[in-house]
């Protein structure tokens, strides 16, 4: 089992690998038919080319690319309405004979639709009827009586992802935009929400002055429940903070040398040069920033330094973002 599971996977790495040569002027050609497409880009398949279909429609549509499946059995019993003048179809079949397929191109051509097929026979039917052929031909099948489409499928869904990616980057699609189609779930959280949409403000913000006794900073710490405080100077600009680390490491060097820690400055025992971040920051990259150096908390500044907020681990595990 093991063995044949390996011989699955090396057909099918093959499959698509043998595709890198084939990336030529004609899918360059394909690209820029999408690109320039004034309605949609409209993915057709039967079969298990129909589920690739579906896939690569989708990818198409998160990415920038208004797009949607329509399966050829239903088009061919009135779902061709569905299709306008001025949309781009993208067909699928390894034949390229399917019959489904065949019998909804004089209607394509009567309507001056242009056709990008994705084929393994680039001398059938479909291809000698569309304006782009893109080559997926495989050597060999992964299913060992050479039946079930498997490297065939594999092959044309990466060569869907090149299209897709490709376009993305010409369209100079962002992560904003790539935001915008997935407001849902955990992906939606990372990349819609802001630091200034959770963080704290005003009278929640833990702060203390550089001159502050170490008893009020604990106070602050204590009664604002970030475990952390900021320590500004007298204009108000953050020069460090203090931690609950930052207490417990302190309060064990005292211990040991009989120092009063209580009567020491915020100052003497701050962590100078915190990590900060800036409220238009993407919440994730809190979370980066929190796992890259090992916190809990972080100080949302100004431009001119000064805090104006605190985002704690706990706030980002609440809305999601972690």
């Amino acid at each position: 089992m093991i063995e044949q599971a390996k011989r699955v996977l090396r057909i099918e790495a093959d499959a698509i690998a043998a595709l890198i040569d084939r990336i030529d002027d004609r899918f360059e050609r394909a690209v820029e038919m999408i690109l320039h497409c004034k309605g949609r880009v409209v993915v057709t398949g039967m079969g298990k080319s129909g589920l690739i279909g579906k896939k690569i429609a989708a990818t198409l549509a998160s990415t920038g690319t208004p797009a949607l499946f329509l399966h050829p059995a239903e088009g061919i019993h009135g779902d061709l309405g569905m299709v306008m003048r001025g949309d781009t179809v993208i067909a699928l079949s390894n034949s390229g004979e399917t019959e489904e397929l065949s019998r909804m191109l004089p209607f394509l051509k009567r309507l001056g639709i242009n056709v990008i097929s994705l084929t393994g026979n680039i001398d059938s039917t479909l291809a000698k009827n569309s304006d782009i052929v893109i080559d997926v031909g495989v050597t060999e099948e992964a299913c060992p009586l050479g039946l079930a489409p498997t490297a065939s499928t594999t092959a044309t869904l990466a060569m869907g992802d090149a299209l897709a990616v490709a376009l993305l980057d010409k369209r100079g699609f962002r992560e904003e935009d790539f935001a915008c189609f997935h407001p849902g779930g955990t992906l939606g959280k990372k990349l819609l929400l802001h630091v200034h949409d959770l963080m704290h403000t005003d009278d929640e913000i833990p702060v203390v002055l550089e001159e502050t006794p170490v008893k009020d900073a604990i106070y602050e710490i204590s009664s604002k429940k970030k475990g952390i405080t900021a320590v500004v100077d007298p204009a108000g600009k953050l020069v460090g903070v203090i931690s609950d680390g930052d207490l417990r490491r302190w309060m064990e060097k005292t211990v040991q040398s009989g120092e009063n820690l209580l009567i020491k400055t915020a100052r003497e025992i701050m962590t100078p040069k915190p990590k900060i971040i800036e409220k238009n920051a993407l919440a994730a990259e809190a979370v980066s920033i929190m796992e890259k150096y090992s916190i809990t908390c972080l100080i949302v500044t100004t431009s001119e330094t000064k805090p104006e907020g605190v985002i704690h681990l706990h706030d980002l595990l609440k809305a999601g973002v972690v």
